[in-house]
């Protein structure tokens, strides 16, 4: 044991890293429950798009959108999703499955949409790059 104190003493910052990482990790899942955002992956999210017509939201941005998105989704850039909230007002009832390019985004905007009275809200874990390992398809047309 005095070993390993001995290596930690000699290697602080490396353990410092450590408990910070581990700190992010285990803090992102705690305000991600405390937040009230659910995550789907690719097949679950396309059962949902399949059986209860939900809405998708992309909030990557336009050159992203471009490149390849899921089909029928609606762009709406994180940036400017606070001011065009309007947009979604209409599928409020609807289930809402929001993605980013890595899925580190989208809980942000899940829990501003909860927010906003959206109840059926959902994150796509992973991005676009889940739905792609998934193999399912995207487009490249303006929806």
């Amino acid at each position: 044991m005095s070993d390993f104190a001995e290596f930690a003493l000699r290697n602080w910052l490396l353990f410092v890293a450590l408990f910070a990482i581990l700190g992010m990790l285990v803090g992102g899942e705690i305000l991600r429950k405390m937040r009230g955002v659910s995550t789907l992956d690719a097949t679950s999210a396309l059962r949902l798009i399949n059986d209860r017509d939900a809405v998708i939201v992309d909030i990557r941005d336009a050159g992203d959108y471009k490149e390849g998105h899921i089909p029928q989704a609606r762009h709406i850039p994180f940036s400017a999703l606070q001011e065009r909230l309007g947009e979604l007002t209409k599928v409020k009832d609807k289930p809402m499955i929001v993605y980013c390019r890595t899925g580190a985004t989208s809980p942000s905007a899940c829990a501003l949409l909860k927010k906003q009275g959206f109840t059926d809200v959902h994150s796509l874990n992973g991005g676009l790059p889940s739905w792609l390992d998934a193999r399912l398809p995207i487009s490249r047309k303006k929806s």
